[in-house]
């Protein structure tokens, strides 16, 4: 197992002189991940603030993170950033007496990261990337109306994941949609996994690190069958998905950097500090994708999206 790390010093223009340590370990590498530290360090940027950055990589492996999360609390930094909801587990055993926040985790409560969602209960707070599941499945049936059964690969270590599948068989089920799902231990699984669904109408990717890391090789079988592939954020739609109706991870990162800032400048307390959502959704529609996997967008879609 290995990690990557960068450490640099950022600042703008403005900002009365404050200046702060602040470490973030991120799961993986993939856009969305990626955005998301990129809009949180932009925030401060653009605050004018003075930031020593400690930015680690736990390249998906949980022990890393782990290990990165001794490695940071040792270090004392002012103020930590867990990225994805395993780095987020991490990063609470280990930091118990500075601000802990966290981004692109779905649910906070269920992963025991906070008691409650508008009164975290300790040093831990941050922004759910909890996605828009009726409006996905929606999407679902707009892009293929004809769709009975909707197939889901996941990582079963991932408790974000499992909480997004419960929902989207909820939600698919007044539609008569039937949701099979199989589970992955590692990006290689992933191809024998979207085999094992079947003949599935259309596949669903959830906000899931391991299989957006590894998306390439899920995409290429549903090419190869022609299956319409949904994800539930922009980075899997960038990655060969279809489409989306998603967050904006960039915003949720800068979103997130604006809880730091209040809780450093403005003496914010994490624990009385609500978790925040995405203030909006954005369609996202992969243009080869949709020729690869046969599908035909509505033009009211394509009237209001994004297209790549």
């Amino acid at each position: 197992m290995g990690c990557s790390s960068s450490s640099e010093s950022a600042s703008g223009d403005s900002g009365g002189g404050d200046s702060y340590s602040i470490g973030i370990n991120q799961l993986v590498q993939h856009p969305s991940l990626d955005a998301a530290a990129e809009g949180f360090q932009e925030a401060f940027e653009e605050a004018g603030v003075d930031v020593e950055w400690d930015v680690q990589n736990a390249n998906g492996e949980q022990g890393t993170a782990v290990s990165i999360s001794q490695q940071m609390a040792n270090a004392n930094h002012d103020l930590y950033l867990a990225i994805a909801t395993p780095a987020g587990q991490a990063m609470s055993k280990s930091i118990k007496d500075k601000p802990l926040l966290f981004t692109a985790v779905t649910d906070p409560v269920e992963a025991e990261l906070v008691e409650a969602l508008d009164k975290p209960g300790k040093n831990v707070t941050g922004t759910s990337d909890a996605a828009p599941i009726e409006e996905q499945v929606e999407l679902i049936s707009q892009l293929v109306p004809d769709a009975k059964t909707v197939g889901v690969v996941y990582s079963s270590a991932e408790v974000n994941s499992k909480v997004q599948v419960e929902q989207l068989t909820e939600a698919a089920k007044p539609k008569g949609i039937e949701v099979k799902s199989q589970t992955v231990t590692s990006v290689t699984e992933i191809p024998q996994a979207v085999e094992a669904l079947g003949d599935v109408d259309a596949i669903y990717i959830p906000t899931d690190n391991m299989v957006v890391s590894g998306i390439s090789s899920l995409i290429k079988v549903a090419n190869d069958k022609t299956i319409p592939v949904i994800a539930a954020d922009s980075g899997a739609v960038e990655g060969g998905a279809a489409a989306t109706i998603g967050i904006d991870y960039k915003e949720l990162g800068r979103q997130t950097g604006e809880m730091a800032l209040r809780i450093l400048q403005d003496g914010a307390d994490p624990a009385e500090t609500p978790v925040e959502t995405a203030s909006e959704y954005t369609y996202v529609i992969n243009e080869d994708a949709v020729k690869a996997q046969g599908i035909e967008v509505p033009q009211e879609i394509l009237d209001k999206a994004e297209t790549l």
